[in-house]
């Protein structure tokens, strides 16, 4: 029978000490394999129906992860597409409240339209931030800076209260933290890091009615019948989240499907309890060295203050790991081992 452990090591055999799912993460063996086969297609000339069939598959994947249906599901590229697509949205003069310090995708679209009135506050204060007049709340599930893990339960009550809309990214949070989509109006996510997919793939989950949101991105794939809405403009969009879709890289949703698969296989309630194991192991034994991590309780992110110089150094020795605003970042994944931990704790002793 397969366990959690054996199945992980049939899929990843890295080559170096890697702690850097925050930034990218490494491809499972199925993916890479895919790939090639995608690149195959190309090469021979083959038809790309097998490829268009891979973007549904992973968008179905997706949906069952993020617990919605399909239906509500866009496929896409990247998050600031995702965030310029909300923005616009919006009327002149409303109010958006964001964290300070959030990723730029998530709050630079709302900067660039000088009628909205943007608004930061520290995270931890984001819910209590929401207000009468507040269109909408954008933020980071979990930040890319530092792992900590916005209060989503308290921001989507406050943001009822007021009547403000939701959205909400999970960039770092899918694929180790359990997501709820149906509960935000808006939710969206890259599937390179976490998800362990190539780059160029991402999906952004909208309400049954579409929120409001005008497919000002929409060219034919967003079409209810793709392949009779190449010319011309698009007769009849599709009924679904389709609507919102951007023409799909298809090599990467080749390697996305079968990430995603491997992700369902293993189980997010148990890659969430194999990363946080690592990551509270390795806060343990910073607190012995000396050292103190920014405090992101709960998260498979840690970074510490001061540090960030020594990414280089690290890098050298085979242990990857990021420099984020002078902190050093370290993100365990399920790929990782307590082997890992340990050897960036003696790395960092010496």
């Amino acid at each position: 029978m397969e366990t959690f452990e054996s199945l992980v090591r049939t899929e990843f055999a890295p080559k170096n000490t890697f702690l850097n799912t925050a930034s990218s993460g490494l491809l499972p063996a199925r993916t890479v394999a895919a790939l090639q086969e995608a690149v195959a297609l190309r090469a021979d000339g083959s038809p790309l129906d097998p490829l268009f069939a891979d973007v549904e598959a992973a968008r179905a994947s997706f949906a069952r992860l993020a617990g919605v249906p399909v239906g509500r599901v866009a496929a896409g590229s990247s998050v600031s597409a995702y965030t310029g697509l909300v923005a616009a949205s919006l009327p002149a003069g409303a109010e958006v409240l964001t964290a300070e310090d959030d990723f730029a995708s998530v709050v630079n679209p709302f900067h660039v339209r000088a009628d909205l009135k943007v608004r930061a506050v520290p995270l931890e204060r984001i819910a209590e931030s929401v207000r009468p007049g507040t269109a909408l709340v954008a933020v980071s599930a979990a930040q890319s800076a530092d792992g900590r893990i916005a209060d989503l339960p308290a921001l989507r009550e406050a943001a009822k209260e007021h009547g403000a809309r939701t959205y909400v990214d999970f960039s770092q949070a899918a694929g180790w933290l359990p997501m709820d989509a149906e509960a935000y109006d808006y939710t969206a996510s890259v599937c390179y890091k976490w998800l362990l997919g190539p780059h160029g793939a991402g999906f952004l989950v909208v309400p049954e009615d579409f929120g409001g949101l005008t497919p000002i991105l929409a060219g034919w794939v967003a079409g209810e019948n793709p392949w009779d809405s190449c010319y011309g403009p698009v007769a009849e969009l599709a009924h679904s989240a389709r609507r919102f879709d951007l023409p799909p890289a298809l090599f990467s949703y080749a390697g996305l499907r079968r990430s995603l698969e491997l992700i369902e296989e293993l189980g997010v309630d148990a890659v969430h309890a194999h990363d946080l194991a690592l990551a509270d192991r390795f806060r343990a034994g910073l607190t012995g060295l000396g050292h103190e991590a920014l405090p992101a309780p709960g998260s498979a992110i840690v970074s510490v203050p001061g540090l960030g110089h020594l990414q280089p150094e690290l890098g050298k020795a085979g242990i990857q790991v990021s420099n984020r605003a002078g902190n050093l970042r370290a993100s365990f994944h399920l790929y990782n081992t307590p082997a890992d931990v340990d050897r960036l704790l003696d790395a960092l002793s010496s």
